[in-house]
């Protein structure tokens, strides 16, 4: 996927204004996810990437401080931090609101998931934590699945009641 194809697709997705925008939370959102996920998945996903959209996530997975421990620790691991952590720096590298940022990690999450290897999402969706998770479109499939699911239980509850019910009167009146 070339660059100017993916932020068109992001911009579309997020419902941004121009290419700008689209390109401004593209990088707030790589490099927000490049602090949260192991350096070396960071390293792979940029791979993968076009140069313009991969560079967020080698530069900051490249420039993780702190004592050789800390470094080597965030290179396996990342930062530790929650789906509020992960909006409010989108939002603040973006200066826009957290609602906002989420929605164009979002958009961009699901222009990634066409855009890179799905074992590869799969690596990342197996990392991020369950809030965060339920930005990406597998966590996404699965909770509308789940909803569905549930509404179908619940209203073959009520059907199986409303005949017991039915049933019940018949036997009263017979």
């Amino acid at each position: 996927m070339r660059y100017e194809e993916l932020t068109g697709l992001v911009q579309a997705r997020a419902q941004l204004p121009d290419r700008q925008s689209a390109e401004r939370a593209i990088r707030a959102t790589l490099e927000t996810l490049a602090e949260r996920i192991p350096g070396g998945l960071a390293d792979h996903m940029a791979a993968q990437l076009p140069h313009e959209a991969g560079e967020p996530l080698r530069r900051v997975a490249a420039a993780h401080e702190g004592t050789p421990e800390e470094r080597a620790y965030r290179r396996d691991h990342g930062e530790r931090f929650g789906l509020t952590g992960f909006a409010g720096r989108i939002a603040w590298r973006t200066e826009h609101t957290e609602e906002e940022a989420l929605r164009e990690a979002a958009a961009l999450f699901e222009v990634l998931d066409s855009a890179v290897d799905p074992e590869l999402m799969e690596k990342l969706y197996g990392v991020l934590p369950n809030d965060i998770r339920g930005l990406l479109p597998e966590a996404r499939a699965e909770q509308d699945a789940r909803a569905e699911r549930d509404t179908r239980t619940e209203r073959d509850t009520r059907t199986e009641r409303g005949s017991r019910t039915e049933r019940g009167s018949q036997a009263e009146r017979g």
